[in-house]
């Protein structure tokens, strides 16, 4: 499956019918007035999420979309149909704006939740509106007015409580196969991972909450290098960051100084986003070398949980989740009190 997460589409609303000129030739009326009927109004762009889409792969070869155009109305006073609703299905975490002013015009994040992004015009007028004591004969009628029509730029950003950053083989996929049911292609070179990977990890209480392996970032991310550029937008709606390092590289701590450096210059808050650290592939590492004196370098520069783990036997995973589980509890605390 492609991962497809932005996309451009042209919206346009259906135009209403046409009011139309008609009057009453019943054969017992002999003083038979206007009848014209007003136009039915045109049909609407709907957004809707639903549950099972995952990217927007739908759009990549469907950039127009246009709802039904309303019918005319009818003599003896009927109005004409109205043209029907195009309902367009989209991703839980869908970001609508407007590709000509950058305006976010909505974040569809719950299943079932809905956004009209152009409305139908309205019907015209039949002349029967337009009688009057002083014009018993109106002869003329409004015609519909057309549907709304617009450029919008669709993004997808991931709804997961926890993301699993890193530079590329720090172990992120491994990682996530491990603590969840996902199964992401894992293989010992860079850019194995080449879209998100999400996996629902379960708490002591039995409760669910989804993680990200965010891929691509390496030095130069935020300026589109690599495949960090199309995947930090994801990070943004994450509430905690797990920092991933590969304990078996040269230098860790450059490695944590590197992604560290790509979230101050991305910008929009993600180097303020909690996060925990933690020192992946410890069961892989040189016995000569101090794998504590790494961890507490970490520490200092971090200032936050720093574990000593690996994603492909199972150490320290335990005592990490269980710091997730408690730094997410205050965060909800925190939320509640700010609320």
């Amino acid at each position: 499956m492609q991962f497809i997460d932005q996309v451009e589409v042209e919206v346009e609303a259906g135009k209403g019918g046409d009011g139309i000129v008609a009057f009453r030739r019943e054969k017992y009326v002999p003083a038979g007035g206007p009848s014209g009927g007003n136009g039915g109004r045109g049909g609407s762009l709907i957004l809707e999420v639903v549950e099972n889409l995952q990217t927007l792969l739908d759009f990549k070869y469907t950039h127009r979309f246009k709802a039904e155009d309303g019918s005319r109305g009818g003599p003896n006073n009927r109005t004409g149909a109205a043209g029907r609703d195009r309902v367009i299905h989209v991703p839980r975490g869908t970001m609508v704006y407007d590709a000509e002013t950058d305006e976010l015009l909505s974040d569809l994040v719950e299943t079932g939740q809905t956004f009209c992004v152009a409305k139908g015009g309205k019907g015209g007028l039949g002349n029967q509106h337009f009688l009057s004591n002083r014009n018993r004969a109106p002869d003329y009628a409004l015609d519909g007015l057309p549907g709304e029509k617009r450029q919008l730029r669709l993004e997808l950003k991931l709804l997961a409580e926890v993301g699993i950053i890193g530079l590329p083989n720090a172990g992120k996929s491994t990682l996530i196969s491990a603590i969840s049911a996902a199964r992401p292609k894992v293989a010992d070179y860079p850019f194995t991972t080449l879209v998100p990977n999400l996996g629902v990890v379960r708490k002591p209480s039995g409760d669910g909450t989804v993680f990200a392996d965010i891929p691509g970032l390496i030095e130069g991310a935020h300026m589109g290098a690599g495949l960090g550029h199309d995947f930090l937008r994801h990070i943004e709606r994450t509430r905690l960051l797990l920092h991933l390092i590969d304990g078996t590289s040269e230098d860790p701590i450059s490695a944590y100084q590197t992604i560290q450096q790509e979230l101050h210059s991305y910008g929009r808050g993600l180097a303020n986003r909690p996060q925990i650290v933690a020192l992946n592939k410890v069961d892989a590492i040189d016995p000569d070398r101090d794998v504590e004196a790494i961890a507490q370098q970490l520490r200092q520069l971090s200032h936050v949980p720093v574990f000593l783990i690996s994603g492909v036997a199972g150490i320290g995973l335990d005592q990490m989740l269980h710091e997730v589980w408690q730094t997410l509890a205050q965060l909800d605390e925190l939320a509640t009190i700010n609320h």
